[in-house]
């Protein structure tokens, strides 16, 4: 049962005492005090009356994820490519519903993050190409400058391309796109339609 308790919180502010609350999602505990880890709406879940559990108060994001955590799934662009790496700019967030970004973060697919599977036969350029708009997963949250991201399962990779002639291009199988209008077939990292 969730009381009247409905106020909104910012990461570090004082939720309440530990010894009569316990921990939610979205909080942490630091020097016998209730803490917010996130910002959004403070929930408290109250024990019955038979229980003798403490109210569990939680954070919650009701319009979804501010930031990516570790295991969230983005879209984005891939906007540079080297050898070893993917640059990519994180556009959405969510694993069913995606909510735009207003601004976009940067994120990196490393070469050994690329596929499951002969990783040390994988290449860069035949996995994406600029412009491509991929489907991947965050795996670390990196160094300041980029989240670390994977499309290491079957489901993540490119799902939108276009070919070199600037025609959208239609997947063909799991490595290769199709531009219809000329022909051709170009490498990719293909997702698997979900």
């Amino acid at each position: 049962m969730t009381t009247s308790r409905t106020s909104v919180a910012l990461p570090g502010q004082v939720l309440g005492p530990a010894s009569v609350n316990d921990v939610g999602t979205g909080t942490h505990v630091n020097d016998n005090h209730l803490y917010a880890s996130i910002a959004g709406r403070v929930e408290s879940i109250a024990s019955t009356p038979k229980s003798s559990m403490q109210p569990i108060i939680s954070i919650n994001r009701s319009t979804g994820p501010l930031l990516p955590e570790v295991g969230t799934v983005i879209l984005g662009k891939i906007t540079r490519t080297t050898p070893r790496q993917a640059a990519i700019s994180i556009l959405a967030l969510g694993s069913t519903g995606f909510s735009v970004l207003k601004e976009s973060l940067p994120g990196l697919i490393r070469q050994q993050d690329i596929r499951a599977t002969e990783i040390d036969k994988v290449k860069v350029d035949e996995s994406f190409r600029v412009g491509d708009v991929v489907r991947a997963v965050v795996i670390s949250l990196g160094d300041e400058r980029s989240y670390y991201l994977s499309t290491a399962k079957n489901e993540l990779g490119v799902v939108m391309a276009l070919s070199e002639w600037g025609n959208q291009m239609v997947p063909v199988s799991w490595k290769e796109f199709l531009d219809e209008k000329m022909g051709v077939r170009e490498a990719r990292k293909v997702a698997k339609p979900v």
